[in-house]
């Protein structure tokens, strides 16, 4: 009768144990529209009521998961976490060890972090520093941080080497926009310079052509000869009997901005077309970021790769990410940027800015 008082444990420790395919599964086919929502329910219900050891396996489930998936396992992460926290049975090197395994996604992996950070700080302090080059900004953003704070305390302390230091090992780090500014500045003050466009990617050396009509905003859609063809001493009939002709134009903007206004004055109704070589050391995926509040397209390589006919609704950096595959020597950019007819001061700007990365953010550079 003894051996019978541990079934319910036998089973209680079961039914904790118990695999989680099926139920990570079905929750993982959740989609649009609340399709899958009752299996998932009943599914995140098991998931939710797991043991602490097996916080890995669903921080594994939201790998590549649709972003209604993914929210309903961070939730059941966070019901195991908060009883294994409570109770001080936490995985931790399991999911430090989840955590430096780059292949695992970078959503799980913050959160994997996050975890850590909770249970034991001088652990998760510890790991900061390799995060530095690591593929996920948000985790990058801790060290960067961490350095930022550094070079503060040293510099409080008349320590302007050694703030310098700091600032610029941060700099190589950081990929956010916001940490990057902040950066910039406290190095400018210290005297160092930072080249910005060199850090982000940005591309400053383009052939412009205008202007093109662009009258009752037609021109989006119109096939304009730059479309057909780069020749780039060519000249063309352009709006108002105008000459459009290809010119150097070499951005002076710490953010890359290429600005029609400067060598063609503020047109208004008009298109025009700016287009580049680039020059990769290798064949590699990469990513065109672009930011750009007139209507416009991107070609690379003469295939069209996105279009937005939208126009002076606020631009920002990396507004657009577009994927690409470099060809190993000249690859070749056209962007076509139209300006509509509004006169009010706020939608003078006829402009756009592109950088060149990887996924990160980090800037891949051309070669001679």
């Amino acid at each position: 009768m003894k051996a019978l008082s541990f079934l319910p444990l036998l089973a209680a420790a079961s039914a904790h144990a118990a695999p989680l395919d099926t139920p990570l599964a079905a929750i993982r086919a959740v989609g649009r529209e609340g399709a899958g929502n009752e299996n998932a329910s009943a599914a995140w219900r098991q998931v939710s009521q797991a043991d602490a050891a097996a916080l890995p396996e669903i921080l594994k489930g939201m790998n590549g998961a649709n972003p209604l998936a993914e929210n309903w396992l961070r939730a059941a992460v966070g019901a195991v976490a908060d009883k294994a926290i409570a109770a001080k049975t936490l995985p931790v090197p399991a999911l430090q060890a989840f955590l430096m395994d780059t292949a695992n996604s970078p959503g799980p992996r913050v959160l994997a972090f996050d975890l850590i950070q909770r249970a034991d700080p001088a652990l998760a302090g510890s790991i900061t520093a390799s995060l530095l080059d690591d593929p996920s900004n948000e985790l990058r953003r801790h060290p960067v941080a961490s350095l930022i704070q550094a070079g503060d305390e040293a510099l409080a302390q008349g320590k302007k080497d050694a703030a310098t230091a700091a600032y610029q090992q941060a700099m190589r780090g950081a990929r956010d926009e916001d940490q990057i500014k902040d950066l910039a500045k406290k190095l400018k003050d210290l005297g160092q310079p930072v080249d910005l466009p060199r850090h982000f990617g940005f591309i400053m050396h383009w052939k412009l052509i205008a202007p093109f009509t662009n009258a009752e905003r037609k021109g989006f859609d119109t096939v304009f000869p730059p479309e057909k063809e780069i020749v780039l001493d060519a000249e063309y009939e352009g709006k108002g009997g105008d000459k459009a002709r290809w010119q150097d134009f070499t951005s002076q903007d710490d953010y890359g901005m290429v600005d029609f206004n400067k060598p063609f004055t503020m047109l208004k109704e008009v298109t025009g077309y700016a287009f580049t070589e680039f020059h990769s050391a290798e064949e590699r995926d990469a990513q065109i970021r672009l930011g750009c509040k007139n209507g416009w397209k991107v070609w690379f390589n003469g295939e069209l790769l996105f279009a937005r006919d939208e126009y002076h609704r606020g631009a920002k950096l990396d507004q657009y990410k577009l994927p690409v595959r470099l060809r190993k020597g000249k690859n070749t950019i056209l962007v076509k940027c139209c300006q509509n007819e509004q006169k009010e001061t706020w939608t003078v700007e006829w402009q756009f800015q592109l950088r060149v990365c990887d996924a990160t953010g980090t800037a891949i550079h051309p070669v001679p």
